[in-house]
């Protein structure tokens, strides 16, 4: 088992969420940073899939009840093992009885406790990821607190200490032009490319506001509730971008000018409250490419990992 004892922040129990299922109204919840929370489970040898602890910014201190091989990815946290401090994508063996502290996150804004074998919570629709909105899947449906212990998968073992090096996080994210794209007037389209976008402080895994030039459109749209998902760029009246995030709804009726990438959704979740981020235009050869990349990284982990 794992026992919280100290939870000051937003962390729930997440994997690479549901899938097939929003034509039925239901979310897809899972990571916000899809490559991170990969990369710590095949570093430990799991399943890309496994469940892991998602911590945002903030604290969080756990206690292991059996030797534990664990590593914490996604955002850089300032965090120790019983004092000893622990650095992130590096693999380490907690002893049972060694407790874990997250202190603050230094860089980035996501982080994950992965662990050997994976968090045993219940799949719920195929997954065990934790549905904020819905309070349903990882552990209880909700966020993790203080008392609360969740079942570790696999067996007590030891693993050799091992590190890898994180691909670096950008705030230039690539984006394709949306359906909706020439709804925009020309003005608007190179203010969306060439300008930058603070990140504003009521952002959430449902959606990253971001703050800038307004968008305005060639007339007013009404446009029916639509398929929306992770990395839709829509534009509401205020003519501020949203991009839906991993919480996000499966419709909505706003215009919408661009698409995130999948392969930069990872980094688009590390940027903090009142960074600036860039967008990119991208032609889908240039996003399958990005995505090559990342398989690549991951399939060099997985290649490590085994060897040690």
């Amino acid at each position: 088992m794992l026992e919280i004892l100290e939870c000051a922040t937003l962390a729930s129990v997440q994997d690479l969420g549901r899938y097939g299922l929003r034509r039925l109204g239901i979310g897809h919840a899972g990571a916000m940073d899809t490559l991170a929370l990969k990369a710590g489970n095949l570093l430990l040898q799991n399943e890309e899939n496994a469940a892991a602890i998602e911590v945002a910014l903030g604290s969080i201190s756990m206690r292991f009840e059996r030797d534990t091989p664990f590593c914490l990815t996604g955002a850089v946290y300032q965090a120790d093992l019983d004092g000893e401090s622990v650095h992130s994508y590096w693999r380490y063996t907690a002893r049972a009885g060694q407790t874990l502290r997250l202190i603050r996150a230094v860089h980035g804004m996501y982080g994950y406790v992965c662990v050997h074998g994976g968090l045993d919570v219940a799949e719920v629709l195929g997954a065990r990821s934790t549905d904020l909105k819905a309070a349903f899947g990882g552990h209880q449906g909700r966020n993790l607190k203080a008392g609360d212990r969740i079942a570790l998968g696999g067996s007590a073992c030891e693993m050799q200490r091992i590190g890898i090096a994180p691909i670096p996080f950008t705030n230039r994210i690539h984006a394709l032009p949306s359906s909706e794209y020439t709804a925009f007037t020309r003005n608007a389209h190179y203010r969306f490319w060439q300008n930058p976008w603070t990140l504003q402080s009521d952002s959430n895994r449902m959606g990253y506001r971001f703050g800038g030039s307004v968008l305005n459109k060639v007339k007013e749209i009404e446009m029916l509730s639509h398929a929306v998902q992770f990395g839709t760029v829509q534009v509401p009246p205020s003519g501020q971008p949203i991009v839906l995030m991993a919480d996000t709804q499966t419709t909505g009726g706003y215009p919408k000018i661009a698409t995130v990438v999948a392969a930069d959704l990872g980094h688009l979740a590390q940027i903090r409250f009142g960074s600036k981020v860039f967008f990119q235009i991208a032609t889908p050869q240039e996003a399958a490419k990005l995505k090559r990349h990342n398989e690549a990284y991951l399939h060099q982990i997985g290649v490590i990992a085994k060897k040690k």
